[in-house]
């Protein structure tokens, strides 16, 4: 089984807990409330910076050119792309970057991308796919899901620009090009627990996210 492969299944339960995540089901059906969105996008916003700073530190681990080259292309990804999504959506909803960056970072989100830089920095190339590729994979999965159990997901008229953006085949060949570098590292059986507990833990940031946008919650749960 490919490295990629590996991961993903460990992590299934924790993606299909994800997947039927209330605020998940509403932007698959289009009820969630506006509010929760705002509070999950906002929170999300802040997230792409650090999230971004990971695949930095990929640049800097990179031990050849190929992977220096999916790294550093990520990066413009997430700053020009996947940012876009969010900026729209602020547009939307009214809201300046000035405002957007002006928000403070929940306790989650910034358990979430301490956890990522951490596990980056004192890792090499492979640890830092491993964080990375919970949330990359991750997303896809979710929209995918959505539109073949919801297929007018991808046209509603407000969560549609979210499902698109992430079920599109932009997206996933963004997502093969990660799996694939993962997949071409050589890693050693006794290193590979910590590279899937790092891929697992980040999974469960991923559902402990979409709890923390689901409650509107900046502290700790109680």
């Amino acid at each position: 089984m490919k490295n990629s492969e590996r991961l993903i299944t460990a992590a299934e339960d924790i993606w299909r807990q994800c997947e039927q995540h209330p605020f998940v089901r509403g932007i698959a059906t289009g009820t969630l409330e506006i509010d929760r969105f705002q509070f999950f996008l906002l929170q999300d916003y802040l997230y792409l910076f650090d999230y971004a700073r990971v695949f930095a530190i990929g640049v800097t681990k990179a031990k050849d050119l190929t992977s220096m080259r999916v790294f550093g292309g990520y990066i413009k990804q997430i700053l020009d792309g996947e940012m876009d999504i969010h900026k729209s959506y602020m547009k939307r909803l009214g809201i300046s970057e000035e405002e957007a960056l002006s928000v403070q970072p929940a306790l989650d989100t910034l358990s979430y991308t301490a956890y990522m830089l951490a596990e980056s920095q004192v890792g090499g190339e492979a640890e830092v796919l491993s964080s990375i590729l919970a949330c990359a994979v991750s997303y896809e999965y979710i929209a995918r899901n959505i539109v073949k159990e919801y297929p007018a997901a991808a046209d509603h008229p407000f969560f549609g620009e979210w499902v698109e953006g992430y079920a599109c085949d932009e997206y996933h060949a963004a997502n093969v090009e990660l799996c694939d570098l993962m997949d071409s590292m050589t890693i050693d059986e006794t290193r590979y627990p910590h590279i899937e507990e790092i891929f697992l833990n980040c999974s469960l940031y991923e559902l402990a996210f979409w709890q923390m946008s689901w409650d509107k919650r900046m502290g700790p749960a109680l």
